[in-house]
């Protein structure tokens, strides 16, 4: 079989590329990392007609091949590099066809690139309806390549495309670099002293000083430098030049062979719904009361696939402890591995729900309004508007909010972004506040309507709100990121969602967090497992000798005997072993060593801080007696102390604990899956940990 057809899919964003990425490929897509960098690649295969097999890369969206960031830089390194492993045979260019004013000036640099281009002019009903001519075939002629026009969305044009592709395209014998002054280095020149295929190639590596993979770093680099000085050649005046020229080019163009008939009803209708949308006051009024159906509706109709998720592994558990070999390897499958599982696929529904509503949202173009809505308010903080959606979705969970960040271009924005999220206070935090408000606010109404513990409970998550905005702002004036903040926002035209975009916008992030993050995720389930399940040599044996020597001579029921030698075990794990070494450290936040223990496992989920409360106080039933475990929380002691546990100083200081600390191994791994660093990973880990516990301090010793 031949070689696979290797295309690189290219354009500007909102040009309706992922569109037609997914009309070809389908769900036969892959993501990861380009090598060596944290930008996600997209490849997707699919078969010509007449079964050529093709690899389409999806590059990050870019208006020139002057790049302004990480993302950016991408489509420069890939096809300005030979050597490149991505670098293509064919450059599909993906333009819309109702703003080729802007969009061709990047086409224009792959032309003189010397790259065989299929240009796609997306979106062609749209432009249709805005009263825009464009005479394919006259620019056909010029341009030199094909030109295809489709509606990616209803998947027009596609049969065409794939005819084109398999007929092979040749590389237009136009060109576009600036011809009417003489060049700052001349380009045959150029070319030679680099070794590069072409002039313009050339140009652009000189111009951004990039190292080719083919080269040899130091000579390369060197050569670089000496030509910039020869020559006085000055990067930013080139750059400047190069593209006043090409858009010089393109109005020219378009005069030729683009014709506006005039201003149609399409476009005054979208003048008014950006009016009521964007509006100073009305349009945070119109997104707080979508955002508040989105929550409801995350919260409410995950439930129930959740809620089936952790009975179908609960059911295997059991099943698993009945029917298989009794012994370590079925307590490792059961409570280490399946535990660790249905910590993975129980945060499905709510990845789901919620990018399914922010993919409908992103393909109705009103994402796009949030965005520039918000800039101005977020911007002081070291944010921008595309931080709102991630801050707002973590409320709900942290780890499909980390992966919304993916939506914000600047480097320092979406890294503070990723950093502070995980202080809003999400759904998991939700058992431990109930419990712990419980035992400490009444059950009393304010106004007669207004629920005391309903109060405390908004007050937690304002308080994780106004961490997470302060965090930033600190995050802001010292992290040491030389990068301009800027917030360039093309708003797109409105449109009825692509339902098609939407699911499989739904099945690609469902897919990267089940098999990226679920990997870490399980292998930290196991280890804390084995923590809980074990103890030091000797005094497991001691406790099973202890509780049969008591199941005969006591009247115990055998559910009690059971119960009191799970709390013992617990205490005696090297889990509770680590609870009384730290015991020291968590002192001065008022707790005591059960508590430690809390504090460590819940690091496999904040909620597991219930069950580990209702095991070490012998509270029985597989779901714990919420009421029975708070009378015994209010009655719990310090060993060898009279002293209450649960009085209101140590409760609101391990409220404020778990609102700040990072005990989410699933945020952990999502934040390290995003940044691929542990370096930040570990920051924002000892942030929040430090953040926690100076506050629950001075909580503690306050109300003391």
């Amino acid at each position: 079989m031949s070689e696979k057809l290797k295309i690189t899919l290219i354009g500007n964003p909102n040009t309706g590329k992922s569109s037609l990425f997914n009309a070809l490929t389908g769900l036969n897509q892959r993501i990861a990392n380009f090598p060596g960098i944290t930008v996600e690649k997209t490849t997707g295969y699919f078969q010509l007609p007449n079964k050529q097999e093709v690899q389409l890369t999806d590059m990050p969206g870019t208006y020139s091949l002057y790049p302004k960031s990480k993302d950016e830089a991408v489509p420069f390194e890939v096809l300005t590099d030979p050597h490149h492993p991505h670098y293509p045979h064919l450059v599909i260019f993906v333009a819309d066809s109702a703003n080729l004013k802007r969009n061709l000036v990047l086409l224009t640099q792959l032309i003189d690139l010397r790259l065989p281009v299929i240009l796609v002019l997306n979106m062609i009903d749209q432009s249709v309806a805005q009263g825009i001519d464009v005479d394919i075939e006259g620019l056909k002629d010029f341009l030199g390549i094909p030109i295809i026009p489709t509606n990616a969305r209803k998947k027009k044009g596609i049969q065409e495309l794939l005819e084109v592709i398999q007929k092979g395209v040749d590389v237009s014998s136009g060109t576009f670099i600036s011809t009417d002054k003489p060049s700052p280095i001349p380009l045959e020149t150029l070319k030679e002293e680099l070794h590069l295929c072409n002039a313009y190639q050339a140009l652009l590596s000189l111009q951004q000083s990039i190292v080719h993979a083919g080269s040899k770093k130091d000579t390369f680099k060197r050569t670089i430098d000496e030509l910039k000085a020869d020559y006085n050649f000055d990067s930013g005046t080139w750059q400047r030049e190069d593209l006043l020229y090409r858009y010089k080019k393109v109005n020219e163009l378009l005069k030729i062979y683009v014709h506006q008939r005039n201003e149609p009803a399409f476009k005054r209708r979208q003048e008014k719904l950006d009016a009521v949308l964007t509006h100073k006051v009305g349009g945070y009024l119109i997104f707080f009361a979508i955002l508040f159906v989105i929550f409801q509706a995350v919260f409410s109709w995950a439930e129930y696939p959740m809620h089936l998720i952790e009975t179908s592994v609960s059911w295997l558990q059991h099943w698993s402890h009945a029917h298989l070999p009794q012994g370590i390897l079925n307590e490792l499958f059961a409570d280490g591995i399946l535990s660790g599982l249905g910590g993975v696929l129980v945060f499905i529904p709510q990845i789901a729900f919620l990018f399914f509503f922010i993919g409908m949202m992103e393909d109705t173009g009103y994402l796009a309004r949030v965005a520039f809505l918000m800039d101005k308010l977020m911007r002081g903080f070291g944010l921008n508007g595309k931080s709102v959606i991630p801050l707002i979705s973590g409320t709900a969970c942290a780890v499909p909010a980390i992966l919304a960040t993916r939506n914000i271009e600047q480097k320092k924005s979406r890294l503070i972004t990723i950093l502070v999220t995980p202080l809003m206070s999400c759904s998991a935090r939700l058992p431990v506040y109930i419990l712990l408000i419980g035992l400490i606010i009444p059950e009393q109404y304010v106004f007669g309507f207004l629920s005391m513990r309903g109060l405390a409970l908004m007050g937690m998550y304002l308080l994780g709100f106004l961490s997470a905005i302060g965090s930033a702002w600190i995050f802001k004036v010292f992290m040491n990121i030389k990068e301009k903040q800027y917030f360039i926002l093309e708003l797109p035209v409105y449109r009825s969602p692509n339902w098609n975009n939407v699911w499989i916008t739904v099945f690609k992030k469902v897919k990267t967090f089940v098999f990226e993050a679920g990997k870490i995720i399980v292998a930290i389930s196991i280890i804390l497992w084995f923590l809980a399940s074990f103890g030091p040599p000797g005094k497991f044996r001691e406790i099973n000798a202890k509780y049969d020597s008591i199941s005969k001579t006591h009247t115990l029921t055998e559910s009690q005997v059971s119960s009191a030698m799970r709390s013992e075990k617990l205490q005696n794990s090297y889990a509770g072993v680590l609870g009384h070494v730290i015991e020291p450290a968590i002192k001065p936040l008022g707790y005591d060593w059960k508590i430690g223990i809390a504090i460590i496992t819940s690091f496999a989920a904040r909620e597991v801080y219930v069950g580990t409360m209702a095991t070490l106080y012998g509270i029985e039933g597989d779901e714990p007696d919420i009421s029975k475990l708070k009378g015994s929380m209010r009655n719990a002691h310090f060993d060898n102390s009279t002293e209450k546990v649960y009085g209101v100083p140590t409760v609101v200081s391990l409220l404020i604990f778990y609102a700040f600390a990072l005990q989410c191994m699933s945020t952990v791994a999502v934040t390290y899956r995003e940044t691929a660093s542990w370096k930040w990973t570990l920051l924002q880990f000892t942030f929040m940990g430090v953040l926690a516990y100076v506050a629950s301090f001075i909580a503690f010793h306050v109300l003391k």
